[in-house]
């Protein structure tokens, strides 16, 4: 209990908000080069036992990548119950999608090479290439749609409502930053894949990685620019109360064109999120052509995790603004859970999460090594 009272209100919300950006940072990293070698699965394997290197690549590690998608999705439900009821409420259809494409995955894993008819498992392996870019895109659109502000209010009594359909999420920017997702996620496989393979598979994720760092570079620089110069932002116009009550209405915001740049200029050591991004994404690039998987892989990461940074830096202290009217705008300081379910669920995260990385640690590193087509053919009832 002392060290509840140590820990202020504002402070614990200001760790689970980075929490659940290293939480979603962790998804994209690790199961970011599942999700992006389904996206490549069809063009790095020309037959049927390069396509069964690179299923075996991420085979052993996908299920266990998917423990962070189920801890930032329950960092949410805890931390922040508006953000859940808000998000998991307006987009749900969007949300039916990616669950529906995570439950095929498994599916076409175990199911692939239950027969040998080409048919059959061509049919699984473009399964499997929805599966991958289903998910990717759509959390890019869902980015993409917090930053433009996302349709919702709250009724006198408190009761949010979502005024939006499926179909308005698909609008032009959302779409930009679903296509940044795309990219960056294959360039991240193809990274994972020249580490992971060797031969024709290497080759050929080497030459459409580095046309997806590429892109990434050029997309992410877009989105950049639009957000500067044509799209608006929120900047709050009241006091924020960084110990206040769960309620966003009893703050004032307003729309203005080029606010999600301010933070910038106001701390400048924040640029170092958006650098990253690019840095990471054309290190990536550079290793790729000198065919340094491990190192593409590396700064892959890295640049994943400045792009994410970069939003979480931008919208600060905002976390989903309202288009329909500013003032309902949920931030780090007015819609999080109370100041004693905070702390216990720091204390559930500081026993449990370091159990996390420390097996994860250990499958990798049981794992290490290269798939080769030998093996396959060897491990031929255990391998996919």
């Amino acid at each position: 209990m002392i060290l509840h009272e140590l820990l202020a209100y504002d402070t614990l919300r200001m760790i689970w908000w980075l929490l659940l950006g290293i939480l979603l940072i962790g998804f994209a990293v690790t199961d970011g080069f599942d999700l992006g070698t389904g996206i490549l699965l069809p063009f790095v394997g020309r037959n049927d036992i390069e396509r069964r290197v690179v299923i075996n690549s991420v085979g052993p590690v996908w299920e266990g990548n998917q423990v962070w998608l189920v801890l930032g999705g329950g960092a949410i439900f805890a931390a922040w119950p508006q953000l859940y009821a808000v998000s998991f409420s307006g987009f749900y259809l969007a949300m039916f999608v990616i669950l529906t494409a995570l439950i095929l995955r498994p599916v076409a894993f175990k199911f692939r090479s239950k027969r040998e008819d080409a048919a059959w498992r061509t049919r699984w392996d473009w399964t499997l290439f929805y599966c991958g870019l289903v998910p990717s895109l759509i959390f890019g659109v869902a980015i993409g749609n917090m930053l433009q502000g996302v349709p919702f209010r709250f009724t006198a009594d408190m009761h949010i409502l979502y005024e939006g359909t499926f179909w308005a999420l698909l609008n032009p920017f959302a779409l930009l930053c679903g296509l940044v997702s795309v990219a960056m996620l294959a360039m991240h496989a193809a990274g994972w894949l020249v580490f992971k393979t060797d031969g024709a598979v290497a080759e050929r994720a080497r030459s459409l990685g580095m046309l997806a760092a590429l892109l990434t570079v050029a997309l992410y620089a877009l989105a950049g620019v639009l957000l500067l110069t044509v799209m608006t932002g929120y900047r709050v116009t009241s006091v924020v109360d960084v110990l206040g009550p769960s309620n966003p209405m009893l703050k004032t915001a307003e729309v203005r064109a080029g606010a999600w740049f301010s933070n910038y200029a106001a701390h400048p050591w924040t640029l170092l999120a958006p650098v990253l991004g690019f840095v990471g994404a054309i290190g990536s690039l550079l290793a790729l052509m000198a065919r340094r998987g491990g190192l593409a892989l590396l700064c892959s990461g890295l640049g994943i995790a400045g792009i994410i940074l970069s939003v979480g830096a931008s919208m600060f202290p905002f976390i989903l603004p309202s288009s329909l009217d500013p003032r309902a705008s949920l931030m780090v300081f007015d819609s999080s859970s109370s100041h004693l379910t905070l702390f216990i669920m720091l204390v559930c995260t500081g026993i449990f999460l370091p159990i996390i990385l420390a097996y994860t640690t250990w499958v990798y590193h049981v794992l290490w090594g290269k798939v080769d087509e030998d093996a396959i053919r060897e491990e031929r009832g255990h391998a996919y």
